[in-house]
């Protein structure tokens, strides 16, 4: 279960650097405008691009989070950092579900919540 549990908290981070890529630099290509259900104009206004690039920093973020956790924490403290990162993820998901799209708890939700369930379980 060991083994599990990393993948998918690799997995969420992975997900997160992608989302990092496609909110910071790629906002207003086809795959951003499809993943986000935007249209091209609305993605090529300025305060959407830098809304959209402060968006991808915070994923960043938790997708740093879960490598330090999974790769250069202490073996105490890893479970807790890991954690707390995929806590932010699935908060966040919550909040994106009755803020932006019910797609959003399935897709950045699901994959945290198994990541905890698996932790949890070793």
């Amino acid at each position: 279960m060991e083994i599990v549990a990393f993948i998918l908290v690799l997995l969420v981070a992975i997900e997160h650097f992608y989302i990092l890529g496609l909110e910071m630099f790629f906002s207003t290509s086809k795959t951003a405008q499809k993943t986000f259900g935007l249209d091209e104009a609305f993605l090529k206004q300025e305060s959407v691009k830098t809304l959209m690039a402060n968006q991808g920093l915070y994923n960043g973020f938790l997708a740093a989070g879960l490598l330090w956790g999974l790769f250069f924490a202490n073996p105490v403290s890893a479970v807790s950092i890991q954690l707390f990162f995929l806590s932010c993820v699935i908060v966040a998901a919550v909040y994106g579900y009755f803020t932006a799209s019910k797609q959003i708890l399935l897709k950045q939700g699901l994959p945290a919540i198994l990541a905890v369930i698996s932790i949890l379980m070793v």
